[in-house]
Parts: C-alpha cells; sequence; structure tokens
C-alpha cells in the first residue's frame, strides 16, 4: 500500500535555467518501503493555502539490487511548468534540510535488467525515469546494450546532460547515444528539427536492428511519444515490446455521462479493508472512494501516472481516457480510478491487487 513519508532535502542541483534535481535522504528504516524497480516514479504533496496538491515525478536514480539494501537516496528532475504550483514551489522555495512530503514509489514503466537490446525515444523531462532504466540495466548485466534517442529543444535546456555524458562514457560499446535538438543546429550529428513519425521511421532503422530491440521504452510530450508509436508500429515493431509514460498531457474536458444508472454504487478494497458508498452525480470512482477513504492512492488524477490503479472485480465502468495502462493491463481486467465512472449499479474495485 502506497504511503506519505517526509523525507529530508539532501541536495538541490539546478540542471538548467528551468528545471532542477531534488535528492532525498531516505532513513534506515524506511529504505525497504523505498525500494523501487528502474523507471518508477515518486508523488510528493504539499499543502497550500488549504488545498492539497500532488505531483508525480519520476526517479532518475539507478534502482538499488533486489538483494541488496533499499536506497539510501532518491533523486529526481523537476521541470518548471508555466503557472505550475508544485514545480514552481520546488525551483524556488525547496532548500537542503527541508522535508517534504513522498509517496513510497509507484508505476509501471519498468524494465528488468535482462541480456538483450534495448532502445528509447524520449523528449524534454522524459529522460528522467530513461536516466535509471538505462543506467540500472547497463550496470546489472553485461550482455545487455541500449540506444537512447533524446529530442531537446537547444542543448541549454537539455537535462541531465553531464550524467548522461559520464554513462555514456561509462560504457562506450553498450550505449548508443543519439541527440536531436529542434530549435538549435549541431557541429556534429543530426540535424535540427522536431522528431516525428516520418523522421522516426527512417532514422531507427538507420541506428539499430529495430526487429532485435527487446524492449522499447517511450517517455515525454504526449505528441512525441504518439509519434514514436506509430513510426514503431509502422517498422512492424509488437505494441507488446512499446512501454509507453506520458509527460504534459492537455487537460481533458469534462465528457458528459453516457448510459450512466441514476444511481450507483462503489464497492472498493484498500489495504485490507473495504466498504461500500453511493456514486454521486458525475463523480469518478476515485472521488467517491477519497470522500470515505481519504487514504486512497492517487497522484495526478488525468490519467497518466497510474497511481489509483485498481482492479475491476465486477460491474463495468467507461473511463475518460488512459495514458497509463499498458493494453495487457485493461485486457487483465485494470481501470484508472480517477478515469472511471460507473455503467452499472454496482461496481467492485480492488485496490491491493
Amino acid at each position: 500500500m502506497a504511503r506519505f513519508h517526509r523525507l529530508p532535502v539532501a541536495e538541490v542541483d539546478r540542471l538548467t535555467d528551468d528545471s532542477v534535481a531534488l535528492t532525498f535522504a531516505v532513513p534506515e528504516e524506511l529504505r525497504e518501503e523505498f525500494r523501487h524497480a528502474a523507471g518508477q516514479h515518486l508523488a510528493l504533496r504539499r499543502i497550500a493555502d488549504g488545498t492539497e496538491i500532488r505531483r508525480t515525478y519520476s526517479i532518475c536514480s539507478p534502482a538499488p539490487a533486489p538483494d541488496g539494501p533499499g536506497p539510501r537516496t532518491l533523486r529526481i528532475g523537476v521541470r518548471l511548468v508555466e503557472g505550475g504550483a508544485f514545480s514552481t514551489y520546488a525551483l524556488k522555495e525547496i532548500n537542503v534540510g527541508d522535508e517534504v512530503e513522498v509517496m513510497t514509489p509507484a508505476g509501471r514503466f519498468t524494465l528488468d535488467p535482462a541480456p538483450g537490446l534495448y532502445a528509447a525515444v524520449v523528449g524534454g523531462s522524459g529522460i528522467t525515469p530513461v536516466l535509471s532504466i538505462a543506467a540500472t540495466v547497463l550496470a546489472r548485466e553485461p550482455r545487455a546494450r541500449f540506444c537512447l534517442v533524446r529530442s531537446d529543444r537547444t542543448s541549454a535546456s537539455t537535462m541531465f546532460l553531464e550524467e548522461v555524458a559520464d554513462l555514456k562514457d561509462r560504457y562506450p560499446d553498450r550505449l548508443q547515444l543519439v541527440t536531436v535538438l529542434s530549435r538549435e543546429e549541431q557541429q556534429a550529428g543530426l540535424p535540427s528539427g522536431r522528431l516525428d513519425q516520418e523522421r522516426l521511421t527512417g532514422l531507427l532503422p538507420a541506428l539499430l536492428p529495430v526487429g532485435e530491440v527487446a524492449g522499447w521504452f517511450l517517455c515525454g510530450p504526449f505528441g512525441l511519444v504518439q509519434q514514436a508509436e506509430r513510426a514503431l508500429r509502422e517498422l512492424g515493431v509488437a505494441r507488446a515490446r512499446i512501454h509507453e509514460e506520458i509527460f504534459h498531457v492537455d487537460a481533458a474536458s469534462p465528457t458528459p455521462a453516457s448510459g450512466a444508472p441514476a444511481h450507483s454504487a462503489v464497492t472498493a478494497r484498500l489495504d485490507g479493508r473495504g466498504g461500500t458508498w453511493p456514486v454521486q452525480e458525475g463523480e469518478t470512482l476515485l472521488e467517491t472512494v477519497l470522500r470515505n477513504r481519504p487514504d486512497a492512492p492517487y497522484a495526478c488524477k488525468g490519467g497518466v501516472c497510474g497511481t489509483c490503479r485498481a482492479f475491476l472485480v465486477s460491474g463495468e465502468v467507461r473511463m475518460d481516457r488512459n495514458f497509463a495502462l499498458e493494453p495487457e493491463e485493461t485486457e487483465a481486467g485494470y481501470v484508472l480510478a480517477c478515469q472511471s465512472h460507473p455503467v452499472t449499479e454496482r461496481v467492485e474495485l480492488d485496490f491491493d491487487r
């Protein structure tokens, strides 16, 4: 069960003019709770003017070995979002020694180290989880290779520039690094411009044997991830080999309920305890559960992070949108509670599965 703990800030490192890396110290008694897989994220929470604000940020530090102790520190990258309540606070107010409420790790945009060729296409702050994934698999599995294609606006806006360069120096024969800048010409390498479907369809086969890649990791703004997925499908890559994590999705417009029952109720199991509550008109199932169980897990409420994933035990729901669950997860019966509305009068969710 995901829980919040107050962690002290051990380091604050300015990455670019509009981004920062925060390192949290993990007390010894919490190291097992904060054990994470490469690619997972943390939800951070603060109260501002009486309003609770939660935001999700990917862990960029390598994952601890399964047979070793939990992490002593956790590092995340935060990019300033215009008008962003949490990112503005992170860049302008957080200092070393401050304590921040941090939820235990979550997320399924992960890779268990194994031999083989892996590749990633990332944009902007999408480098954050992939930095952890690449560093972890290359360190733990000497028979693994990784191709990283990253897109940024300019070199000055590129997050974790030194960290990626260090990784390339450490594994020169097993890490292939390709950088594309959309608004700045490079002295060497690829010409500037956006990475769209057409460009990726031509570029990727020139870089590596696309059909031999065991797993593709796409992360960043919705447009880039969508274009990269289309390019890979055009190149014959099976959907099961493509893993996606979306950053910066525009807020969804409210979707009118269609076929919703006049009266409905949700039964939810959470942390070993269950309850049944009526769903108010227009509510998502997460909102219903939160009215009665404030400890229900969530972070973005936008269908992006997957923190509120629950198993649909019975009944039927309609999801407004889904940018977090893989097709095999939805086929197995998982839903995002923050995007789900009841279609049947009775719906049962299990947050513990």
